[in-house]
């Protein structure tokens, strides 16, 4: 029977925690057991510690980052050298055999610079146009974590900034894998905002999609869903937006929180 094989969207968020964190004792775990786990991480907070540092001012477009030359040099830097190196340690200080990778590396994730918002161009800010599995495919193989920053390249080998929950979602589909997870500060979709009782268990993609043109989703919850959909759409068997805390991982595969089926 071959193993699981489970992608995880880690929010930057988390990171501050990441050495006590329960989330990476589970990942752990789960490659202990000899699951294939794939890693996709953000790293906002730490983007914005470092581009205060440089004096650089952030400005937003749409909730996206407007990543000129210089802040997408200090993206690529934190997210690679920094974020990702840092989960890789607090993995192996787990026992487990973690290997940190970007999107540029061996082609995984392709993209063209997004269109321009309301008329403002937003720098190196990427579209996922095209996964190219095979890297993560070989670290999976061969029992590694995959851990992975949200770079992409363009056609011209230039580097862009990709929302991690695009792309975590863009690596299960293509990966097809057994379950997109995400881990949120929420147990789920709520029918209503303020009722916390009102989470919906399950979702196919078209009623998923339904509650987007009905404005059920907002704020934080609208790349998270879209990226949920898109996995499924895509390939994966489900996708879980489920609540964070000890046991959370398992938790959302034994169907806590949201799941999206096909």
């Amino acid at each position: 029977m071959q193993a699981v094989l489970v992608v995880l969207k880690y929010g930057g968020n988390a990171m501050a925690a990441a050495r006590d964190d329960p989330v990476l004792d589970e990942v752990a775990a789960l490659a202990a057991r000899g699951e294939r786990v794939v890693l996709v991480h953000g790293g906002g907070p730490q983007i914005d510690a470092e581009l205060r540092a440089k004096g650089i001012v952030e400005e937003r477009l749409a909730g996206l980052r407007v990543t000129g030359a210089a802040s997408r040099d200090i993206v690529e830097y934190v997210l690679c050298g920094s974020v990702n190196k840092a989960l890789v340690r607090a993995l192996a200080a787990r026992g487990a055999r973690a290997v940190g990778i970007s999107g540029e590396d061996g082609g995984l994730l392709q993209a063209r610079r997004a269109a321009p918002v309301d008329g403002h161009d937003l720098g190196f800010v990427g579209t996922i146009e095209r996964v190219d599995a095979r890297a993560l495919t070989a670290l999976l193989e061969a029992g590694f974590v995959a851990v992975v920053a949200p770079l992409a390249l363009d056609r011209d080998g230039n580097a862009l900034n990709c929302n991690a929950d695009t792309a975590a979602g863009a690596i299960a589909g293509a990966l097809r894998a057994d379950a997109y997870v995400v881990i949120t500060d929420v147990p789920g979709v709520r029918r209503d905002l303020n009722d916390p009782g009102s989470v919906i268990a399950r979702l196919s993609v078209a009623e998923a999609d339904a509650l987007f043109v009905a404005g059920t989703f907002s704020g934080g919850m609208i790349p998270k869903m879209e990226a949920a959909i898109a996995a499924v759409r895509n390939g994966a068997r489900r996708a879980v937006v489920a609540g964070a805390g000890p046991g959370a991982i398992n938790a959302a595969m034994r169907g806590t929180g949201t799941e999206i089926v096909p």
